[in-house]
């Protein structure tokens, strides 16, 4: 967030809707650079960078995506079961852009 102005401007961020990552958030560069380690899906959304002086203020707005690969919420678990007997297999997946799941039987889509 570079803002240039006389006097020099005070820069402090937001998240829309939210609020910044507690203990991953850092500033840089004066607070011209906000930096959050260990990002998360949950840390997609609209961030505002805001400079002010006693003239007046001027904003912009960052949109951040996070784009994760499929991971498992609860994975497919191996079953042994005697004829007669009802089996469940579950299998729960997440990630951006939302995995599809696929069901197959000894290589072969059911």
């Amino acid at each position: 967030c570079f803002c240039f102005s006389r006097p020099t401007p005070v820069i402090h961020w937001i998240k829309e809707g939210g609020e910044l990552p507690a203990n991953r958030t850092f500033f840089e560069n004066f607070k011209k650079t906000l930096k959050i380690i260990d990002v998360s899906e949950a840390d997609s959304g609209n961030y505002k960078c805001i400079a002010r002086n006693i003239l007046g203020s001027a904003h912009h707005v960052i949109s951040v995506t996070v784009k994760a690969a499929p991971y498992w919420i609860t994975a497919p678990r191996n079953l042994v079961l005697s004829p007669g007997e009802d089996g469940t297999l579950i299998c729960r997946a997440n990630g951006n852009p939302k995995p599809n799941i696929s069901w197959l039987a000894n290589g072969v889509p059911i």
